[in-house]
């Protein structure tokens, strides 16, 4: 049988892939040189109904700070609840990726990751 040749598909894909950290680089996000806070949850509903009641907490306690929810895609499992300051560092407010079983282990209570808020926005 003979060869059918190159798939070229695959070339396409790999050259998007690099191109997305570049955008993201240059400061394609939205709020760039404000301290915000990130949730990355997975698409479960469990998931998200946690990472509402936790951004509907940290958006009372602090009304000027910023919010996302999954501004990229999210890793399978994952839970975490992240401060990204002015200057570009990261702090983890809270990660439930290595924590469970059971599955309700994974989830902060909200006022937990107010106060841990409080404590690293000094």
């Amino acid at each position: 049988m003979a060869p059918r040749g190159r798939k070229r598909k695959a070339d396409v894909a790999a050259a998007a892939l690099t191109e997305k950290p570049e955008k993201l680089a240059q400061g394609g996000e939205e709020g760039a040189g404000e301290a915000r806070v990130v949730i990355e949850h997975c698409q479960s509903r469990v998931y998200a109904r946690h990472a509402e009641a936790v951004g509907q907490a940290l958006r009372l306690a602090r009304p000027g700070l910023p919010v996302l929810l999954n501004p990229a895609k999210p890793r399978r499992s994952s839970f975490e609840v992240t401060l990204l300051r002015p200057d570009g560092s990261r702090v983890e407010l809270w990660s439930g990726i290595k924590k469970g079983p059971p599955r309700k282990l994974k989830f902060p209570e909200p006022a937990q990751v107010v106060e841990e808020l409080k404590a690293r926005l000094v």
